[in-house]
């Protein structure tokens, strides 16, 4: 596990972001391992709000092995640019890293991907040098339990290039009522079948292996088991990235995603994608189960003018 230590401003006091939590560097990325064994002891959560720091990486160089081994297991090209997705990949340890800290919220096990929005300014170059930044916030009440926000932001030398808010549900957990509406979900559209995928038992190892995402319940079924799963599951970034790979070639340099999971993809199974374009971009829907009714993600695609 990567050591941290508060930065500081030049009259020596801890630095703070521009919401006022104080900046935390890290050295490195963490390894997940470690920490989802430490998310199992019991203790790890208490108090009721969020910590008011920010984590932070600075001179982050992207790994061109692990790069293209992610490209290869969720259909993105090897162009000299970052998937839209890969970002996500870079903040998800120090997000980890935030949620199983003692006084955390909610607690790591059980915890549901609900939703992920990505912005990406413009095309980030594999062999730029990052800085990344990760905190939480609007800890919210929700009809089957409490809701949090996990923020990352990656910038390069010329300021930030990609933003990402991810969305995770803790059932049964308690939080104070919402200050505000969510943003819209996307819309579930009717749209034609665009792609099939027959995916194997293994696809959860896979991709593992290239994000460091090491949650038993993606592994195999019987860990998955223990969770209440009938079976091992696709990771939700898994499907959101092999989504919106079958959109390269045709979006902007700048643009939104917007994904929703819905049902888990529980494996091995067949899925199908469909995809329609939108006045603002493409919206997508991949469906499962025995008829393909079974609806596991909703997707928007817009581009956006950035100035």
């Amino acid at each position: 596990m990567a050591a941290e230590q508060p930065g500081t401003d030049t009259d020596g006091t801890p630095a703070r972001d521009a919401g006022g939590r104080t900046v935390e560097q890290l050295a490195g990325l963490p390894r997940l391992g470690p920490r989802y064994a430490l998310a199992l002891l019991p203790g790890r959560a208490g108090g009721g709000t969020l910590p008011e720091r920010e984590l932070a990486l600075s001179e982050l160089r992207v790994d061109a092995a692990n790069l293209a081994a992610y490209a290869r297991v969720c259909g993105f090209p090897l162009d000299g640019t970052l998937p839209v997705t890969y970002p996500q990949v870079l903040a998800f340890g120090p997000q980890i890293r935030l949620m199983t800290e003692p006084g955390f919220p909610v607690r790591l096990p059980g915890l549901v991907h609900l939703r992920q929005r990505i912005r990406q300014h413009r095309a980030i170059g594999a062999d730029e040098p990052l800085e990344l930044r990760v905190h939480a916030e609007n800890l919210r009440a929700h009809p089957r339990g409490a809701l949090v926000d996990l923020v990352a932001e990656v910038s390069t030398s010329d300021g930030p290039a990609w933003q990402a808010r991810s969305s995770y549900l803790s059932r049964g957990g308690s939080a104070p009522d919402p200050t505000g509406a969510d943003e819209p979900e996307p819309a579930d559209l009717e749209a034609p079948l665009s792609a099939r995928w027959q995916l194997a038992g293994d696809t959860g190892r896979r991709y593992a292996s290239v994000s460091g995402d090491v949650n038993p319940i993606h592994l195999h079924s019987l860990t998955a088991r223990l969770f209440g799963f009938r079976g091992a599951i696709a990771h939700g970034m898994w499907t959101a990235a092999r989504c919106v790979s079958t959109l390269t070639g045709r979006l902007p340099d700048a643009y939104d995603v917007d994904v929703v999971f819905r049902k888990p993809v529980v494996l091995p199974t067949g899925v199908d994608l469909h995809t329609a374009r939108t006045p603002t971009g493409w919206a997508l829907t991949l469906r499962g189960g025995p008829d393909r009714d079974r609806v596991h993600l909703v997707m928007s695609v817009t581009g956006i003018t950035t100035g």
